[in-house]
């Protein structure tokens, strides 16, 4: 439907009538506008969903206590990162890593496109207006086109119109255009609200990312303290195969030994000072890891804390499962992408129902030059209204429709599929951080044990009741020993991090 009005043409109308024109319209707008297609989003309800989080109970005996778990509304997610970490040194390597870390960099933007498409997506709302400030036709046209001799052609050239290249359209123009489309069933609504999920989905994403970059920083930083305590046991343990190498030796020229056990000996040694320099490749890997992760070129990182004055949480306050949705970017970002497709929903719902556009024009038109500036002569207006309704569109718009249904089924699933996944990260944490606590007690007093052990060879071996395989062996164990203790340690350290990201922490 399409209607054009001249200002020249209008008539006067009773005030009356027309006012009850325009409140019928309104009101027909205000009906139609009322029928948004759709259905409005609801967080759904997954009752295969634990209410508690699953740790194994211990199979061993009582004296090996487990972490203490309790279920709080303060949770340890809602400590803030810095609170958490106590450790300045890494505070510190956080702080750089949240400014110069690129993945963080591209996430911000990432943000900003968001914000973008959302501000177009409000502006949608708004007629668009376009001008021609000052436009210029003119047609050239020959004996043979179907438009000879007309009577803008004889207008324009009298009953003789040239047969070749004659003028039929001159015309000046200047103008101002708007478009509006009426949002009748909620389309641009439906965008709107698509678009707003899908900034909040970046911001997640921001979250995300800032989570997993505190945790590996922690976790990198962590490693790096325990090669750096292996290395120093390292060079003790060489030191002490270097002692009984030394002894093994002056006994062989002695001739109270044999040389294969010089040879052993010799070869324990050179064992125990290979592991050096493989731990010590180990450290510069990770402290490579450590700057990248800090936004820039590797370079030496200080490192102040001792390793055995790091002191493990002694308490866990979980929540419940349910409240991995608001902590847990991930999920969070699953739930808004089952939003905005819940929204795309909409969108394709409503594009199977008629459109009302509205446009109005005005400006001045001519084909005398000397009359363009002319209003009362040259100048028009236009209004034009339309409703536009697919009708057979090679089932395109029903195919998107139920296509749109199924992702957003898919987007459900997923959502569901991220809950129960953070759930198991929380579990597997709880247990991590239970196990590897009776380990580090185990370690301990392996440690306690290897360490006597390593004693008593030592003296036995220089009073003559010993041979070098038990002094070897013994010197084995120890190192194998405190090497194990530093490493379930730092894995505790680590299972505490990963616990604290896995419930959504690090980004508050």
């Amino acid at each position: 439907m399409k209607k054009i009005i001249d200002i020249h043409t209008i008539k006067r109308k009773p005030n009356i009538k027309r006012y009850l024109i325009a409140s019928c319209i309104l009101l027909i707008l205000l009906i139609l506008g009322s029928c948004k297609v759709g259905q409005q989003y609801e967080r759904p309800q997954f009752d295969d969903v634990s209410e508690e989080f699953y740790v194994k109970d211990s199979i061993f005996n009582d004296s090996l206590a487990e972490a203490a778990i309790t279920r709080d509304s303060l949770m340890m997610s809602h400590i803030p990162w810095r609170e958490f970490i106590e450790d300045s040194t890494l505070i510190a390597l956080i702080d750089t890593a949240l400014v110069n870390n690129i993945d963080l960099q591209k996430a911000m933007r990432n943000m900003d496109i968001g914000m973008e498409y959302l501000a177009q997506s409000k502006a949608n709302f708004l007629p668009s207006v376009n001008a021609t400030p000052a436009g210029f036709r003119r047609e050239y046209y020959s004996e043979n086109y179907n438009n000879y001799g007309s009577n803008r052609a004889r207008r324009n050239h009298g009953e003789t119109p040239p047969t070749s290249l004659y003028t039929e359209r001159l015309e000046y123009t200047s103008a101002l255009q708007a478009d509006w489309e009426i949002d009748i069933w909620g389309k641009l609504r439906w965008q709107k609200e698509a678009a707003r999920a899908d900034f909040m989905k970046s911001q997640e994403f921001k979250k995300a990312v800032q989570t997993e970059l505190i945790a590996e920083v922690a976790s990198t930083y962590y490693n790096l303290i325990m090669l750096k305590s292996q290395v120093e046991v390292a060079e003790k343990n060489y030191a002490l195969n270097d002692s009984t190498y030394n002894i093994v030796k002056l006994q062989y020229d002695a001739g109270e030994t044999t040389s294969l056990a010089l040879q052993q000996t010799k070869s324990q040694q050179l064992k125990a000072q290979s592991l050096i320099p493989q731990l010590e490749r180990q450290y510069t890997v990770q402290e490579n890891k450590l700057n990248r992760l800090l936004g820039r070129s590797p370079r030496a990182i200080e490192l102040t804390a001792n390793f055995d004055d790091i002191q493990f949480q002694e308490k866990y306050k979980t929540g419940v499962p349910i409240e991995l949705v608001k902590n847990r970017p991930d999920v969070a970002m699953a739930e808004y992408e089952l939003i905005a497709q819940n929204a795309r929903t909409g969108v394709a719902e409503a594009l199977k129902y008629p459109s009302l556009s509205i446009g109005a024009g005005l400006g001045l038109n001519s084909f005398e030059l000397e009359n363009f500036f002319d209003p009362v002569s040259s100048a028009f207006a236009l209004l034009n209204g339309s409703i536009f309704q697919p009708i057979f569109n090679n089932r395109k718009l029903k195919t998107n429709y139920r296509v749109a249904l199924t992702e957003r089924e898919i987007a459900q699933l997923e959502f569901k599929d991220n809950l129960i996944g953070a759930v198991e990260d929380v579990s597997n944490s709880l247990t991590r951080i239970n196990k590897l606590t009776q380990e580090y007690k185990i370690a301990q007093e392996r440690i306690e044990v290897t360490q006597k052990g390593l004693k008593d060879a030592a003296l036995l071996f220089r009073g003559g009741f010993a041979n070098y395989l038990e002094v070897i062996t013994a010197q084995s164990d120890a190192l194998e020993s405190e090497l194990n203790e530093i490493n379930t340690k730092k894995q505790i350290l680590i299972a505490n991090i990963e616990l604290y990201r896995s419930l959504g922490g690090g980004w508050q």
